[in-house]
C-alpha cells in the first residue's frame, strides 16, 4: 500500500473512530429521557434500596418539564415540579428520609445536597423527623420560586416555603423557612431542641447562626430597603429558563410561551 493511500487510511479510522466513540458515548451516558446512564444500570435517576428504615421502594417522579443534569443524583422518594431545574453535582436523595418534593419553577444549584433523617423504622413513622405542611408530611419539602444556591444544603425535617432564597453555602435543618426570606451565603437555620420556624419575609445574614424560636421571631424583615430584596425573582427568571432551554436542546421538547415564565 503506498504512503498516500495508508495515510487516508489512517484518517478513515481516525475519523471513523470518533464517530462511533461520539455515537457510543451519547448512547451510554444519555437515556432517551435526558438522564444519564453509566453501565446501563445505575443512573442519575434511580430508586432507593431496601432496608429498616425504608418500606417501599420508590423512583423519583420527574415533571417532563423539569431539567436534570447528568452529572446530577436524583434517588429514591423524590419528587420534581414542573419547570424545576437541578444542575451539575447536586444531590437529591430520598433514601433515608421520605417523601423529598420540590414544587413548581424551584432550582436547585450546583452540588446542593438535599437529604432527611429517617423518617421510618420497622414499618412506623418516626413523627419527629417528618414536617407536616397543608396536612401532608414531608421530610423535605421546597416550595414554589425556591432558589437553592450553589452548596447549599437543606437536612430533613426541613421545609422552605414559596419564594425564598436559600443563600451560597447555607444550611437549614429541623427547621422551616417561611415565604419571601432570604437566608444569605453561610448562614445556618438549625433547630437545636425541636423545628424552629423562620416567619415570613425575614432574612438571615451573611454567615449569621439561628438556633431558637426566639432567635427567629426577631429577624429582620425584608422591605423594599433590604439591598436583596428582589434577588430571588432574578435567580428563579434565569432558572427556569435554562431548564426549558436545555430541554429544548437535549430532547427537541418545545420551548414554552413566553407570558408562562415568572
Amino acid at each position: 500500500m503506498s504512503k498516500k493511500k495508508k495515510e487516508v487510511s489512517r484518517r478513515d479510522w481516525i475519523k471513523g473512530s470518533l464517530i462511533g466513540g461520539l455515537v457510543m458515548g451519547s448512547y451510554v451516558l444519555f437515556t432517551k429521557d435526558g438522564h444519564a446512564l453509566v453501565d446501563e444500570k445505575y443512573c442519575n435517576n434511580m430508586s432507593n434500596v431496601p432496608a429498616s428504615f425504608t418500606g417501599h421502594i420508590a423512583s423519583p417522579k420527574v415533571d417532563k418539564t423539569a431539567y436534570v443534569h447528568p452529572l446530577a443524583s436524583v434517588i429514591g422518594s423524590v419528587e420534581l415540579g414542573r419547570r424545576v431545574m437541578v444542575s451539575p453535582a447536586a444531590s437529591i436523595r430520598g433514601d433515608e428520609g421520605t417523601p423529598i418534593v420540590l414544587d413548581d419553577d424551584a432550582n436547585v444549584q450546583d452540588g446542593v445536597v438535599l437529604h432527611a433523617l429517617e423518617t421510618e423504622e420497622g414499618g412506623h413513622p418516626v413523627e419527629n423527623n417528618l414536617i407536616t405542611l397543608n396536612e401532608k408530611k414531608y421530610a423535605v419539602f421546597i416550595g414554589k420560586r425556591v432558589s437553592l444556591a450553589h452548596q447549599a444544603q437543606v437536612h430533613g425535617p426541613a421545609a422552605v416555603e414559596d419564594d425564598t432564597f436559600i443563600g451560597m453555602q447555607a444550611l437549614v435543618f429541623k427547621a422551616i423557612v417561611g415565604k419571601g426570606c432570604v437566608i444569605e451565603p453561610g448562614a445556618k437555620v438549625v433547630g437545636r431542641t425541636g423545628i424552629i420556624k423562620i416567619p415570613d419575609h425575614r432574612y438571615v445574614k451573611v454567615g449569621q447562626t439561628v438556633t431558637t424560636q426566639a432567635e427567629a421571631d426577631n429577624l429582620p424583615k425584608v422591605d423594599p430597603s433590604y439591598p436583596l430584596a428582589c434577588l430571588n425573582k432574578g435567580v428563579v427568571h434565569v432558572n427556569t429558563q435554562l431548564s426549558d432551554g436545555y430541554n429544548h436542546t437535549r430532547l427537541g421538547a418545545p420551548m414554552p410561551k413566553k407570558e408562562e415564565h415568572h
